[in-house]
């Protein structure tokens, strides 16, 4: 007889293997890599971290990790995933959708919507604590 753990929270959601993030390893400029891969998580991601760093206007990165969310979403639905549930940075392919959340929160929080920053931070801290550490800081 075979029994469920009614304890045992959602299993880990691990990503498939996205291309985007080796072009982006051999220095595909992010925007081509996202004009190619318009669905990569990773290209979007390194869009908003670019934009970001360059010092575009908030609301391009905001508007680049938000598309990058979206994105992610639709992926982790095909990949199992239920609304919750862990979603671990160790797994390299998970990296794409916790850094668009991060650049989100992030981005939300210095344009001035407080409800924003603390959804999208709690929902990293939901899916992953290393990756909050890792991307926001120490966990509160």
């Amino acid at each position: 007889m075979n029994f469920i753990d009614l304890m045992a929270g959602p299993p880990d959601t691990l990503l498939p293997e996205d291309p985007a993030a080796a072009e982006l390893a051999a220095g595909v400029a992010p925007e081509l890599v996202a004009r190619n891969r318009p669905g990569s998580p990773f290209a979007w991601a390194a869009l908003a971290q670019a934009a970001r760093d360059e010092g575009a206007d908030e609301m391009t990165v905001y508007a680049f990790a938000r598309v990058g969310y979206h994105r992610s979403l639709d992926l982790l639905r095909r990949n199992g995933w239920k609304g919750h549930g862990p979603v671990p940075w160790s797994h390299e392919p998970n990296r794409g959708f916790l850094r668009c959340l991060a650049i989100l929160a992030l981005t939300a929080r210095s344009i001035g919507e407080a409800d924003e920053w603390e959804r999208c931070s709690q929902f990293l801290y939901d899916s992953s604590e290393a990756a909050y550490d890792a991307l926001l800081g120490t966990a509160p």
